[in-house]
């Protein structure tokens, strides 16, 4: 159980509250088709199209297991460190909706594929907390229900009935909106490494039903109400911290909470509710009987076991271990495997934290202004890494760099040709640089004076006009070397 941080504590009329969060975050499993049809799963199709026989819940229709559903769960699970349970059973959920034609989900209930494990989350503070996970199961989406094609009629696409999901449900261990925001941003992470689910929030992909209460530090856990398909890390806090909100300000009034499941409306950053404990379903969960419990062999788990990617902090680790990177930095990078990838390429056999620091820094902040992913890059990793040739080499400034990088990003041009054909080559040849530091010099006595005087600070002022006399082509090294030689003299 997590313990209190008094700094994580929200301040009420009556004292301090503490949060209590606990996740549960609908997977799709990685698939080209559904866990019990071979009908296909691609998003966007058109309504309708990619529905067997089997998802239509037609009479005599028998569901057949999807192997590779069930080998991306053992995956997920071992990736989270979790027991995998050998034998698991699948239930019937019974509950009516017109987007559930088989009258009744098939789920897993007592017996799960994936029991308890467990994920570290790394806060902005620089601390890591571990977050219990208690379960992994299998289990289909429904359809989807559309309102607001017709006035007086609701539509039916049941184009992602039988889907396979996992629901990966954690512990109550979480205590504030930033912790669960970087828990649905860890396990996302952790997924697209596994390859068992693409993590695409807006598309569906991932979205987590989010359990908040509130309490005095050290009480018993207090009543706790549910937030239905949050489909954004964002919208995940902004619900956390607007429904600890409410609840407490509801206590404090001489109110009581009410367990009920609610939704977070995103225009206005609040919850409202959806239905009562009291009108909630029974949901008569049994064995289903077309399903025989489902078997693992042990080898087979193992197998899956050893085919493992490095994971993200395992990955972490490695980056702070053999290219000296600080945590923070690490952790970005290793956040996401293509990022982690791109600077391995930029980073072989060169500096490391420079190569670092132009990702984290330059390359990062033209992906966010062009809202870009990293394979969509306009600069490429061997690109990069030829422009950071050039700085090592003392052809180009680090100012000129970042004006070519600008280009390149432009131009798609290589750095070298840019330098080419710009004229941009550093000036190393002593002659001009010592011309310009000497029209300086004389041109600033005031300066020279206060810089004899022992302001030495103000050497950089005077390296700061000598690169603009030179248009940024002369090496620093050599006109800060020059220029402390001259004003000593």
């Amino acid at each position: 159980m997590a313990t209190v941080n008094e700094e994580r504590l929200i301040e009420g009329k009556t004292g301090k509250w503490e949060i209590v969060i606990g996740l549960e975050v609908h997977a799709q499993v990685t698939s080209n088709s559904k866990l019990f049809s071979g009908a296909a799963t691609a998003f966007g199709a058109e309504p309708n199209s990619q529905v067997s026989l089997v998802d239509a819940a037609m009479p005599g229709m028998l569901p057949v297991i999807n192997k590779y559903c069930v080998e991306q769960a053992v995956r997920t699970g071992l990736g989270l460190e979790a027991q995998i349970n050998l034998v698991s059973v699948f239930d019937r959920k019974n509950y009516f909706y017109p987007d559930l034609p088989q009258g009744y989900q098939i789920s897993q209930f007592t017996q799960p594929i994936v029991g308890k494990g467990k994920l570290t989350i790394d806060l902005a503070d620089g601390t890591s907390r571990e977050i219990g996970i208690t379960r992994l199961h299998l289990e289909q989406d429904a359809g989807k229900s559309i309102h607001d094609l017709h006035p007086k009629m609701t539509f039916i696409d049941l184009n992602r009935s039988g889907v396979a999901l996992m629901e990966i449900v954690s512990e109550p261990d979480m205590r504030s909106a930033e912790e669960a925001g970087a828990y649905v941003k860890k396990l996302r992470s952790i997924l697209r490494y596994l390859g068992s689910c693409d993590g695409n929030m807006e598309e569906g992909s991932l979205r987590a039903d989010v359990n908040v209460s509130v309490r005095k530090p050290g009480e018993r856990f207090g009543t706790r109400c549910e937030i239905k398909n949050v489909n954004s890390i964002r919208f995940v806090q902004q619900a956390v911290e607007y429904e600890a909100r409410r609840q407490i300000e509801l206590i404090e009034e001489g109110g009581e909470v009410k367990q009920q499941t609610r939704l977070f409306d995103p225009n206005r950053g609040e919850t409202r509710p959806m239905r009562s404990k009291e009108e909630a379903h029974d949901y008569r969960y049994f064995p289903d009987p077309d399903l025989l419990p489902l078997e693992l062999d042990p080898k087979w788990v193992e197998e899956i076991k050893k085919g493992l990617p490095e994971l993200p902090d395992v990955k972490k680790a490695r980056f702070v271990s053999d290219y000296g990177l600080s945590p923070y930095d690490a952790g970005v990078l290793s956040a996401d495997m293509a990022s982690a990838a791109f600077y391995e390429t930029v980073a072989k056999g060169r500096d490391p934290k420079i190569a670092s620091n132009w990702l984290t820094g330059e390359l990062f902040a033209v992906l966010n202004k062009q809202n870009l992913t990293i394979e969509q890059s306009p600069v490429s990793a061997e690109a990069l890494g030829g422009l950071l040739d050039l700085l090592a080499d003392n052809t180009i400034s680090g100012r000129i760099a970042k004006d070519v990088f600008a280009e390149m990003v432009e131009t798609g041009k290589p750095a070298k040709d840019i330098v080419a054909a710009k004229g941009l080559q550093q000036i190393t040849d002593t002659g001009p640089i010592e011309a310009a530091a000497d029209q300086i010099i004389a041109a600033s006595p005031d300066n020279v004076a206060k810089y004899k005087a022992g302001n030495e600070k103000l050497i950089g002022w005077f390296v700061g006009q000598v690169m603009k006399a030179t248009g940024g082509k002369a090496n620093p090294g050599v006109v800060n070397e020059i220029l402390k030689k001259k004003l000593s003299a």
